[in-house]
């Protein structure tokens, strides 16, 4: 049993603990093995301090035997993406600009939940530079892959914690999604990922990408993301857009099924092209959730490709982070993220202006249209994998301007509302796709509902890469 510990679930290691027949010690030195093994090839952590991880995991290994245990996931092995502030540990976003001397002092309110839980923190996760693209390289850390194929990239910008999830480094993981940051990783990898409601997670300090930026659990099953999003909601009096505690127990409702949902399936949103290997997968998941007693109505929601708003406040966000930066450090980014602050530049206080009313009518849009709904369904991603190390798929060398293939995401950023991404298949070359629920505003627990049902009908969430088990 001990060689499978670190592919354990959050709830079977809970279990195990609590029984006294397995140690918080024993799962982090499994783990920290498996990272060990396959990272060289994998680069999907950017920081391992094994002696703060043992540590950690020797304090929890004394409150179970005292049976004084924090909670669930009091000993579960964790991993933070290098965008969360974490305390003694350098938070170097991908960046050479960031001075890694500086003092370590703050944890981020995630972080510090998962901390206060008794989480036991594996390291941190690459991340491209300020996590501004939707695949994971960077000047700093070089290219992370994917482990269905190291050839392929696992998405981004929480591509490391994806990758880790799906190699078997630990069951939790951070990511931040700003623009489909959790849930394209998760996509290609296999994995799943959360998106919750803006302001559900606080966040602190708060993304120079502003409004659109949301942080959220990825795990490699549904119950351990819901049992993260129990600590994660939990108040932060540093974030002052934060949602009121709810005190929602997002593991209640997990088990009881989609019969008499309604649910809205948009193959396409109206105007994407999607790859037929993907679609097909998609539909049969559709056809899952149907046999469970869902209703489903296939209908898109009616707006045009939102791109041009993003693409305005994403692109302002990168001048806002960045623009200040001296000439010598400016000369440390990545050539494609110094093109969109060169193109940032030309945006105007109007254009910001006119961008905000547009995305005010999307989300009043969506708050409508999703009134008869339980969830909307498309596919996460209109594409499988592609090549590691390119920024997108159909031109290698096109700069800013990765939101092009990724257009099931975004929108719902814009939006702000809750949505995830959930294994549903593979292509016939291996490759995982992911099935993308979107929920109404404010009901994350809800989204996870449906989510578990579909993953309770299949079995994609048990198959494992070839080579990482």
């Amino acid at each position: 049993m001990t060689n499978d510990l670190n592919w354990m679930s959050a709830t079977k290691l809970a279990n195990l603990y609590a029984k006294g027949r397995v140690s918080p010690v024993e799962v982090a030195k499994t783990c920290l093995a498996q990272i060990s093994r396959h990272d060289r090839a994998l680069n999907a952590m950017c920081l391992v301090d094994e002696k703060a991880t043992l540590k950690q995991a020797r304090e929890s290994e004394k409150r179970w035997k005292k049976d004084e245990a924090l909670g669930p996931l009091d000993g579960v092995p964790a991993l933070i993406k290098d965008i969360l502030l974490v305390k003694g540990w350098p938070t170097l976003r991908g960046s050479k600009t960031v001075d890694p001397t500086q003092k370590w002092v703050n944890d981020a309110p995630s972080v510090a939940r998962l901390r206060e839980a008794g989480a036991v923190f594996l390291g941190m996760t690459t991340t491209p530079e300020f996590g501004w693209k939707g695949v994971t390289d960077s000047p700093l850390t070089g290219v992370t892959r994917n482990p269905w194929d190291l050839t392929r990239t696992p998405g981004g910008s929480s591509g490391g914690s994806a990758a880790a999830l799906a190699a078997g480094y630990g069951p939790l993981a951070m990511g931040t999604d700003g623009g489909g940051s959790i849930r394209i990783p998760a996509g290609f990898t296999g994995t799943f990922g959360l998106k919750p409601s803006y302001g559900r997670v606080p966040a602190w300090p708060l993304s120079p990408f502003g409004t659109v930026a949301h942080i959220g659990p990825m795990t490699r099953n549904v119950e351990d993301a819901a049992l993260m999003m129990n600590e994660l909601a939990k108040p932060d009096s540093r974030d002052w857009m934060s949602l009121p505690y709810d005190k929602m127990d997002y593991t209640a409702k997990l088990g009881k099924g989609v019969k008499g949902m309604t649910i809205a399936y948009s193959p396409t949103l109206g105007y994407v092209d999607v790859n037929p290997e993907v679609a097909k997968l998609v539909q049969d998941a559709v056809h899952v959730l149907r046999e469970q007693g869902a209703k489903i109505v296939e209908i898109d929601p009616g707006f045009g490709d939102p791109a041009i708003i993003f693409r305005i406040l994403w692109w302002s966000g990168a001048k806002a982070a960045l623009g200040g930066l001296p000439p010598e450090k400016l000369a440390m980014l990545e050539p494609a993220l110094a093109d969109v602050l060169e193109q940032s530049k030309s945006i105007t206080v109007d254009d910001m202006l006119e961008a905000n009313k547009l995305r005010g009518a999307l989300g009043s849009q969506m708050r409508q249209f999703m009134e008869p709904y339980d969830a909307l369904i498309t596919p996460t991603l209109p594409i499988p994998a592609f090549d590691a190390g390119k920024l997108q798929p159909a031109d290698p060398d096109a700069k800013g301007k990765w939101v092009n293939w990724t257009p099931f995401t975004y929108p719902f950023n814009l939006t702000q509302q809750p949505a995830a991404s959930v294994p549903c298949g593979f292509t016939k070359a291996g490759l995982p796709v992911g099935l993308h629920v979107v929920g109404r505003m404010f009901e994350d627990a809800r989204v996870l509902r449906i989510c578990a049902a579909f993953e309770g009908a299949t079995a994609f969430r048990k198959v494992k890469p070839t080579g990482f088990h």
